[in-house]
């Protein structure tokens, strides 16, 4: 028997602090807030890497990776992870990435998803295409089973307003 999972990651302040799954105990999941670190070599190369995100300021980015593995005996169906984003973060355009997964947004707090140009928000009784700094939340919908023991991941980028 397959088993169906909808895992929600629940925010405080603005970094990712714990996971709930609808079905408990099938999946092992972990998230991580780092940031993104530039630094010049001694050649002039520039190189970018994550380090741990223990001190941001309002301009930093900071990247969540979620890792989930399924630690059932069981292939897992219809896997959906959902990240808000916190009120302090604004969504990098273009960064949300999940191999195998569709990615979708929501703007009204979770209540219902889109891909980012179905989107749109009400703001002074007019109605305009929804943009990042609107998102609320991101969403992966895995495409296929996840075996078990096979893990899957889900990364996005925000900026601290």
């Amino acid at each position: 028997m397959k088993t169906q999972v909808k895992l929600t990651l629940i925010a405080s302040g603005f970094f990712a602090i714990a996971a709930v799954a609808q079905d408990k105990g099938h999946l092992n999941v972990r998230t991580v807030v780092q940031k993104e670190e530039v630094v010049v070599t001694d050649a002039g190369e520039t190189k970018r890497s994550l380090v741990p995100a223990d001190t941001v300021v309002p301009g930093d980015d900071v990247v969540y990776t979620i890792t989930f593995t399924n630690i059932s005996s069981e292939a897992a169906d219809n896997v959906v992870i959902t990240n808000p984003i916190s009120e302090n973060l604004t969504y990098v355009e273009g960064s949300a990435f999940g191999p195998g997964t569709v990615i979708e947004f929501s703007v009204d707090n979770g209540q219902s998803f889109a891909a980012p140009e179905a989107l749109m928000v009400a703001v002074d009784d007019e109605v305009r295409p929804a943009e990042p700094e609107d998102f609320t939340h991101v969403r992966w919908t895995m495409q296929s089973e996840l075996q078990s023991g096979a893990q899957g991941m889900a990364r996005f980028k925000a900026r601290l307003n």
